[in-house]
């Protein structure tokens, strides 16, 4: 499902959006997970360009959706301040599977298999849990200007 053009019409689908975005974010760390045994170049490319791309909705969740739901429904700011730690938690995380990856050396695959073994049981926890409490308070949200892209940092993949 596609948003509308109008502004009530793109933010009407942004909850239904973000479970798009966490299914495809989930099925390309399975994707990681299962090519750790791959060239050292090739997943080197796969993993800081995941890093990349979750470490981009996350921003752009905290300075779109979160301020905006944070202004709508201040009764959402508790859920709002755990799931921004959450996502420093994840921060901290893709820093040192990057950090891992860094250099000339061989990829030490046991460390980077733990942290993104790590990533994966936080982001479960974390996905579940941001859309069972935001999903119904951002669809929602009707009048306001903005992208899914603007408020989630990404746009939800079509159909492949």
């Amino acid at each position: 499902m596609h948003p509308t053009g109008s502004p009530a019409g793109r933010l009407a689908a942004v909850g239904n959006q973000m479970i798009e975005i966490h299914l495809w974010l989930s099925a390309e760390l399975a994707r990681l997970q299962a090519s750790l045994d791959t060239p050292a170049r090739d997943l080197r490319a796969h993993c800081l360009t995941f890093c990349a791309v979750l470490g981009r909705h996350h921003t752009g969740e905290d300075a779109g959706a979160f301020r905006l739901l944070a202004e709508e429904a201040p009764e959402l700011r508790p859920v709002i301040e755990n799931l921004i730690t959450d996502h420093e938690v994840v921060a901290g995380i893709l820093e040192r599977v990057e950090a891992l990856l860094g250099g000339d050396a061989a990829v030490p695959v046991a460390q980077v298999r733990a942290e993104l073994g790590g990533l994966a049981a936080l982001l479960e926890s974390h996905f579940r849990y941001e859309e069972k409490r935001l999903v119904t308070a951002l669809n929602a949200l009707t009048g306001r200007q903005g992208t899914t892209e603007d408020l989630l940092g990404l746009t939800a993949p079509g159909p492949r």
